[in-house]
């Protein structure tokens, strides 16, 4: 039925061997790129801050991938896996590389608030797509509250039985088990099919626009002939005849 979608699950995880980083401050962190490698920063949970380097190549190809913001991903250290959340990304202004990581330590199963993009389909044979109606995407992402093991990797819209007017809500997107908005308070908009006229009513409007133009026009010659008749009679009869197309509602 209309709205009816589909979470795809997260692919299988990423996971990133990490050395732990004995130099601190900004002369550590310098040393740790030009080594090749991006200095980052993980905490949460009940254990201290640990600053960390992780090969900037890795880091490259998680981020391409499209999973590793808003998805969680695994450290490995000496044989033993950490699952983390990515809390932060600073880039280089120009090269547009990472430069410095902060991430966040997670449990299985515990809940975290991410924001997951939006994919839509069928717009190919929405009705009101088809009608000349336009396809408004209001939220491209929907913040989540979700368990860190199970974020969906996209909610899928599907807007072919939408027509003009038409506004699919939240709650018609079928969310995983777990899984729910940030927002609770109301049932926020997601997708909208924006109206215009349809080709049927412009033709029906269209008699309504030549009657008033006939009328006009049959006004103007009218008052042109009237005119020019009171200019002969002149005098005391143009008055008097002026005055009583006044009051026949002439408006002269």
């Amino acid at each position: 039925h209309q709205g009816e979608t589909e979470s795809k699950m997260a692919k299988p995880e990423i996971v990133l061997n990490v050395d732990v980083r004995e130099n601190l401050g900004r002369g550590g962190a310098r040393e740790t790129r030009r080594q090749g490698k991006v200095p980052a920063v993980l905490y949460g949970g009940e254990i201290a801050p640990v600053a960390i380097a992780i090969d900037k190549k890795t880091i490259v190809q998680a981020l391409k991938s499209g999973k590793f913001i808003s998805h969680t991903v695994s450290l490995e250290y000496k044989g033993e896996r950490q699952l983390v959340f990515a809390q932060d990304i600073q880039f280089h202004p120009v090269s547009d590389e990472p430069t410095h990581l902060d991430l966040y330590r997670v449990e299985k199963g515990q809940i975290i608030r991410v924001a997951v993009p939006v994919h839509v389909t069928g717009q190919g044979v929405s009705p009101g797509i088809k009608r000349g109606g336009a396809m408004n995407i209001v939220r491209h992402e929907i913040w989540l509250y979700a368990p860190a093991d199970a974020i969906p990797e996209h909610l899928e819209v599907d807007v072919s039985e939408m027509e003009i007017g038409d506004a699919l809500k939240i709650s018609a997107i079928k969310l995983p088990e777990g899984v729910r908005p940030t927002i609770a308070d109301r049932d926020f908009t997601v997708i909208t099919i924006a109206g215009r006229k349809a080709k049927d009513d412009v033709a029906e409007d269209k008699p309504d626009s030549l009657a008033a133009l006939a009328l006009n026009l049959f006004c103007y010659r009218v008052r042109k002939y009237i005119g020019s008749y009171l200019a002969v009679l002149g005098g005391a009869d143009a008055l008097v005849f002026r005055a009583q197309l006044r009051a026949d509602f002439i408006g002269l």
